[in-house]
């Protein structure tokens, strides 16, 4: 099978299996150029010119014999994905994340990682990044470091009003302190998550490392905004503790062992001495402690549990009782479509936009360059005024 590559009225045939390897693992692959061009065999030579920026691939590689083009392609991938273990790390969840299906995502976030440490000089080496390797300090003691080293206090989280406020909160902590937080915005993004259930993933780098939320359903019946605090507070501790890799976990499991990293995660949402002074016991205990600690009324049952407030038994039940719950509310109508410099202020993250738009300011990056790299060409040059009044 060949492509046509298409330049005036002359006609050059390229091997279809080099046009797949080449732009499958890259972003020009979920360019409509590309399966327009599969779908018809043929494609404009400026349009294939097209798609080799768009995908940072050298053109010359389309006419390459196909064992170069794999051992370029296979070269290529190992490198960016030092970045990130193949192993999903999983908590209380039988779920697998094969990297295949975040690859583009990988990717993009690691070429952002590399754009910012080029084009910003004032990065310091980062104080998060193997804060908590050592694993014989007590799990109370490891989340008070963590908390005080991204500035973040009980007190904080409980003066805010909303879930939502708190989640805006410790995403902005993190970012002060040069960790990367990503969010999940279909179409907006390099690949689509539709058949992938996942909690997230944590990207390596000792400056900017990421830290990229899933959205959508991850099956355990819980409300969405409470429980990516925790997933993020969760990955937050990943970053501490030098992991770095898909991550999946169960919100509702009462599994007597998850691991030292939920652990800690649960002691800096819920402390010790705070879930005992409350000591809840009854499903309405529950409830009204997790608008306290900011997160799910699950999340304060599996932490009850742990530390004695109940039995393993009435958790289970406490457990079953909430997710019945919550699959009877209603879901809401349609939203609202998002607005594209909010998408991709999302996407990136405020602290990576904003840095980037300082490289732009500065000379150091081309509006068009910034389009592409940045915005994924979401956003065109007359429209990043509306992306600086979305980062603020």
């Amino acid at each position: 099978m060949t492509i046509d590559v298409l330049l005036g009225h002359d006609a050059v045939r390229i091997d279809d299996e080099v046009f797949t390897t080449l732009l499958d693992n890259s972003l020009a692959g979920t360019y409509r150029g590309y399966e327009r061009a599969l779908e018809s065999g043929r494609i404009k030579y400026a349009e294939l010119i097209d798609l080799s920026r768009k995908g940072d691939i050298p053109y010359s590689l389309f006419f390459a014999p196909l064992s170069l083009v794999q051992k370029q392609v296979e070269t290529k991938t190992e490198k960016l994905l030092a970045g990130v273990s193949r192993d999903t790390f999983s908590i209380g969840s039988r779920s697998k994340v094969e990297l295949r299906d975040v690859e583009l995502i990988v990717k993009d976030l690691i070429r952002k990682q590399q754009l910012v440490r080029k084009h910003d000089s004032s990065l310091q080496r980062n104080t998060i990044v193997g804060l908590l390797r050592n694993d014989t300090p007590p799990v109370d003691a490891d989340a008070a470091r963590l908390m005080s080293a991204i500035g973040l206090s009980h007190d904080d989280l409980r003066a805010c009003r909303t879930k939502t406020k708190a989640l805006d909160l410790i995403i902005d902590r993190l970012e002060a302190n040069q960790v990367l937080v990503s969010r999940s915005v279909q179409h907006y993004m390099p690949q689509r998550l539709s058949h992938v259930k996942f909690s997230g993933m944590t990207v390596r780098d000792n400056k900017v490392p990421y830290i990229f939320l899933a959205g959508g359903d991850h099956g355990d019946d819980q409300e969405p905004v409470g429980r990516t605090i925790f997933t993020l507070t969760l990955m937050a501790v990943l970053v501490a503790r030098r992991i770095f890799a898909p991550m999946t976990w169960d919100g509702g499991s009462a599994e007597i062992d998850l691991g030292r990293e939920y652990n800690i995660a649960g002691a800096m949402l819920m402390p010790t001495a705070r879930v005992k002074a409350l000591n809840p016991t009854s499903l309405d205990d529950m409830k009204a402690a997790s608008d306290e600690f900011k997160v799910t009324a699950s999340a304060v049952t599996v932490r009850a549990m742990r530390l004695g407030t109940i039995t393993h038994e009435t958790a289970g039940h406490y457990l079953d009782q909430l997710r019945g719950e919550f699959r009877t509310l209603p879901k809401g109508g349609p939203r609202s479509p998002i607005h594209p410099e909010n998408a991709v202020r999302k996407y990136n993250g405020r602290e990576l936009t904003v840095r980037m738009l300082h490289a732009l300011d500065s000379g150091s990056i081309s509006p068009g360059e910034f389009c592409r790299s940045i915005c994924l060409n979401n956003l065109k040059p007359s429209r990043l005024d509306d992306l600086r009044r979305a980062v603020g």
